[in-house]
């Protein structure tokens, strides 16, 4: 494998960083090309193709946004990781923040130096981006769709705000994509199975959905790498290509030899099985369960993937054994499962990548004496250190709820400072990990933004005649001093 580093993991998208200024990068009509384009390719990508019909006006748009963004119509698509939306808590309790209602959800089409803008209205619409002048939204005729496009500095997130007449429609983020998000020229593509079921005992009888993709080269001598993506469905037709084109990103990855080729297990929560109390009103089971499987902190989930899962994706494509071929990734709830799938299984689980992760106390129960998510920092502390490597990031927006929020928020705690609190313990106690923390929401924008950089790092230095490898924190980020907090949004004097 190639060396990558933090420094480098990037170098393709070196040039459009430097040129690009902060906010909104306003470029002039005589530019005919930009380093943050991708690489040209033998047939035009729907997202694409949306974008140039957006640039010249083309009555073709409101056929493309259905098809592109397929869950607008409806009013806004939910997340897929998500199964519901919590009350808007902006304007009730100042600062508070969950994530972004519906309505914002399915909204934007990223391609090249182009982010297009699209909302359902029935007044005209206007747009905010990262609190710059109000901007208005043009109407795609005989339609309720209004859109914009914007140039935005690639290697960030970028914030905004929707209106619909005088109305706040809602909030996110939206990933402006570096290079290595996009097809590139000559880079064959990996497969991806049909989609599976999967009934588990250990969680009693719930049900999962999940596929496989299987990045081209895959070495069946040595068997394969394996990644285990929580939430799965995300990184499927449309929830990918307008995510963190996961597909897209690891083949291009594997093409540069910055990570082996390997398998990607896209697994979904469970459904049914096992009952549990709802923690707030009007709560879905399938949505207790998946926190049930992703927040608990215990070894189960890690016993449910390798004694149950596994073995059924082996019947299609055999794997590596050892821990240091496999890892875990997911954003949420699935970051911290993700987490604790190679800390209760070290030797079988050594590379982690989580976005926004619910460090929090999502499944605490006291009067069981079941501590939440909270717990991990201090056992990152505490507890006999492990033989991993993290990858983390989150946002100085991402949850944090006033009490007339959702329940189960209000008491979980603040994502932000929990994720501050686990990269601090990780730091202290050596651990080989990185720590990403900017301005983003409870969204995927930075998890899409980063994941080139992200898994490059974390498949660093990969040598397939290993086994095992000894995982150190660099020399750079040993002289590195620990994180400190400064409050951004009003007078602490």
């Amino acid at each position: 494998m190639d060396q990558v580093s933090r420094r480098n993991a990037m170098s393709l998208s070196a040039a459009s960083l430097l040129a690009a200024t902060t906010g909104v990068v306003k470029v002039a009509a005589a530019e005919t090309s930009s380093s943050a384009s991708p690489a040209p390719v033998a047939a035009m990508d729907p997202r694409q193709a949306l974008v140039e019909a957006a640039k010249a006006g083309s009555p073709e748009m409101a056929g493309l946004i259905d098809s592109v963004l397929p869950q607008l119509k409806a009013g806004g698509g939910a997340v897929a990781f998500l199964r519901d939306k919590p009350p808007s808590v902006e304007g009730s309790w100042p600062g508070a923040a969950a994530w972004g209602p519906s309505s914002t959800q399915d909204t934007t089409v990223v391609w090249g130096g182009d982010t297009l803008f699209v909302v359902l209205s029935d007044e005209p619409a206007s747009l905010v981006v990262d609190g710059q002048a109000e901007q208005p939204m043009r109407r795609v005729p005989d339609t309720a769709y209004w859109y914009r496009l914007e140039k935005l500095r690639p290697g960030t997130t970028h914030r905004y705000t929707l209106f619909s007449g005088s109305k706040n429609v809602g909030t996110n983020d939206v990933a402006a994509y570096t290079p290595l998000s996009y097809p590139m020229a000559g880079v064959p593509s990996g497969t991806l199975s049909e989609m599976r079921t999967i009934t588990s005992r250990i969680y009693g009888g719930a049900q999962a959905k999940y596929w496989i993709y299987v990045n081209a080269g895959v070495d069946t001598t040595r068997r394969a790498p394996i990644m285990v993506w929580q939430d799965g469905p995300r990184h499927i037709g449309t929830n990918d290509a307008n995510g963190t084109r996961l597909k897209v990103v690891t083949d291009n990855l594997v093409h540069l030899k910055r990570i082996p080729p390997m398998v990607h297990l896209l697994i979904a929560p469970g459904t049914g099985g096992e009952t549990r109390p709802i923690r707030y009103k009007d709560e879905p089971q399938d949505n207790i369960m998946r926190s049930l499987q992703y927040d608990s902190v215990s070894g189960r989930y890690g016993d449910y993937i390798l004694q149950e899962v596994l073995p059924e994706v082996e019947k299609m494509v055999k794997l590596r054994q050892d821990g240091y071929s496999r890892g875990a990734g997911g954003l949420s709830s699935g970051g911290i499962c993700s987490f604790s799938l190679a800390w209760f299984h070290p030797g079988q689980f050594s590379r982690v990548h989580s976005t926004i992760g619910t460090f929090t106390g999502m499944q605490w129960y006291p009067e069981q004496h079941i501590d939440g998510g909270y717990i991990l920092s201090n056992r990152v502390r505490r507890d006999e250190k492990r033989n991993i490597r993290v990858w983390m990031s989150d946002g100085m927006n991402d949850i944090e709820v006033g009490p007339d929020g959702r329940a189960d928020l209000y008491v979980a705690g603040s994502w932000p400072l929990n994720n501050i609190q686990m990269a601090n313990a990780l730091k202290t106690r050596g651990y080989d990990f990185h720590f990403r923390f900017g301005t983003a929401g409870h969204s995927e924008a930075q998890e899409a933004m980063d994941l080139p950089e992200a898994l490059s790092w974390l498949w660093r230095d990969y040598d397939p005649e290993k086994t095992e490898q000894s995982f150190e924190q660099e020399e750079a980020e040993r002289r590195k001093p620990i994180f400190r907090v400064q409050v951004a949004n009003r007078d602490t004097w």
